[in-house]
């Protein structure tokens, strides 16, 4: 746990000192790279603090994590988000947590081998489908794509919790058909799958709309371009926002120099993730739902040109 002096007049707030739990995600996943990434910052470039990688399930593990204090700061979707601030399932609660910055989109995937029949969501009733890890912000989009399209998660597809490396290696090997990632692009773990199975994503575009219908103007219309995997061609999708989240009470300058190192150290960051080169302080601050902390706040203020 971090020791910190509260942010005071005009002064720079004093670094803090201590330990700092970073928690990220699943390996092979872009949380995972870009977390490292951070805490090799922090553990650098502030003397006294030492800095740990935590991999979880993802998302909603993250936020339940900062929550009861098991981290410091995580990653998390804007949805997982926004159900957690509000206390809706999977939360029973809500959480206090804020945000120190937007820092990129996730793009979902849905996975499946090239010579695969199933062409969108639709096709996947009776087939062998992994929706994500336990606690991970894929699990909850791939039950509300599902949702959309029809089905019944439980019912209507055998439904498996794996993570992303978990998944790749079971569609290689022939054990599910399918599987949903959320994630930034590239994902490494996506990438080392092709290159020995010939892979695709599914066009996600008859859902989108009514995925944007029900669940909000968090999801966005948007394409995976073919470049990324080697497509023949882009496929519709939907982004949602992520965000670093902090507790709501940790001490304004904690969160002052925690959020200043993600900008100093973004080239760090990018060697880490090439998703870094997305962050930008004019749209770091956007980060509704969630209120953006204060100490964050004033460094934005701060750097403003």
């Amino acid at each position: 746990m971090l020791s910190a002096t509260a942010c005071t007049g005009s002064d720079v707030p004093d670094r803090p000192s201590g330990e700092v739990a970073v928690a990220t995600g699943n390996p092979g996943g872009v949380y995972a790279e870009y977390g490292a990434g951070y805490a090799e910052v922090i553990g650098r470039r502030l003397p006294g603090v030492s800095a740990q990688v935590v991999h979880t399930g993802g998302s909603v593990d993250n936020l339940r994590r900062v929550d009861g204090g098991q981290a410091r700061v995580g990653f998390a979707l804007a949805d997982a988000a926004a159900d957690a601030v509000a206390g809706h399932p999977p939360f029973s609660r809500p959480l206090p947590v804020v945000a120190l910055a937007a820092l990129y989109d996730n793009y979902v995937q849905l996975v499946v081998r090239a010579d695969s029949p199933v062409r969108s969501v639709k096709a996947l009733r009776g087939l062998r489908v992994s929706v994500g890890s336990d606690g991970s912000g894929t699990g909850l989009i791939a039950e509300r794509v599902l949702k959309v399209a029809g089905f019944s998660p439980e019912k209507d597809v055998t439904s498996l919790r794996l993570d992303v490396r978990e998944s790749a290696a079971a569609l290689a090997a022939g054990r599910i058909d399918a599987f949903f990632w959320s994630g930034g692009l590239p994902t490494a773990a996506i990438t080392e799958l092709r290159r020995g199975t010939a892979i695709r994503l599914v066009d996600l575009g008859d859902v989108v709309g009514e995925l944007t219908r029900s669940y909000g103007e968090l999801y966005t219309e948007t394409t995976v371009p073919s470049v990324v995997y080697g497509a023949q061609s882009a496929v519709t999708t939907v982004s949602v926002p992520n965000f670093l989240v902090v507790r709501r009470d940790m001490p304004a300058s904690e969160a002052y120099w925690l959020t200043r190192l993600l900008f100093e150290g973004q080239s760090q960051l990018i060697r880490a993730h090439p998703e870094a080169r997305r962050l930008d302080r004019r749209s770091a601050i956007a980060t509704d739902p969630l209120e953006l902390h204060p100490g964050a706040a004033r460094w934005y203020q701060e750097s403003h040109p």
